[in-house]
């Protein structure tokens, strides 16, 4: 493991978030797995990622929560200095039609997935951009298709992705003079918890939309992910990888 190699992926406790964390620490990162009510699951994803020989550990706050968030970043900064990467994953639906649409499902989808792009975030730039011994790091935040498209049934969920893309893009111009790159992964339809609720003769419609006919695998999003997390990715920044299998 390369100890400069320490990164945070939030939402690690299953679907993406997990893929993602195994898959990165498969690639020699220090995964700090982060949960706020799934220990059970956050643990499974842990094990996962020993079992493989990797390396990590847990982490829980509630990423809507501000300073909650801050407090327990804070402790990560003054225990393993500046990290290499941020995987901003956690994310929730609360799907309705927009005239049906309660106002708390705004807001929980609103504070959960864009607003944790700043309380995630904000707390762990300041050190990554003023490394001195070797400038560098990288950020990836999870928008949407639907951030992208936009999604009937998904006000709350489209605005709140689309607001990740454009946070990411400017945060991008901001940061690369410090060889800090920042994109966006736009996933279609992930073979996940989230998507095995939608209704049967819902999904068909979804899959006959999809030109590859067949719903993406986590694990193809993780290997999106651990690239741009690479040396190899360090050109490429303010950029949006749709990956919906030519959706």
């Amino acid at each position: 493991m390369n100890e400069d190699k320490k990164i945070l992926v939030t939402g690690a406790s299953g679907g993406i978030g997990r893929a993602i964390a195994v898959e990165a620490a498969k690639a020699g990162y220090y995964v700090i797995c982060h949960y706020n009510g799934s220990k059970g699951k956050a643990e499974e994803t842990l094990a996962q990622i020993k079992e493989n020989g990797g390396q990590g550990e847990l982490i829980q706050f509630d990423v809507s929560n501000r300073e909650d968030c801050k407090a327990k970043l804070d402790e990560i900064t003054a225990k393993y200095g500046a990290l290499w990467g941020i995987v901003n994953n956690a994310g929730i639906t609360r799907d309705n039609t927009f005239a049906a649409l309660s106002g708390d499902d705004w807001d929980k989808v609103i504070h959960t997935n864009l607003d944790s792009f700043y309380n995630v975030i904000n707390p762990l730039i300041m050190p990554m951009a003023s490394r001195k011994n070797k400038r560098g790091g990288r950020i990836i935040t999870i928008s949407s298709v639907s951030g992208v498209n936009g999604n009937r049934g998904q006000t709350n969920y489209s605005a709140a992705k689309a607001g990740i893309i454009g946070a990411t893009k400017a945060l991008a111009v901001e940061l690369a003079g410090r060889g800090i790159t920042c994109n966006a992964i736009a996933p279609g339809v992930i073979e996940t918890e989230m998507t095995k609720a939608i209704d049967p003769q819902v999904y068909e419609i979804i899959m006959s939309t999809i030109p590859m006919k067949r719903a993406g695998k986590p694990e193809e999003i993780a290997s999106a992910a651990v690239f741009l997390l690479s040396e190899g990715a360090a050109y490429i920044t303010r950029q949006v990888l749709t990956i919906d299998g030519g959706m």
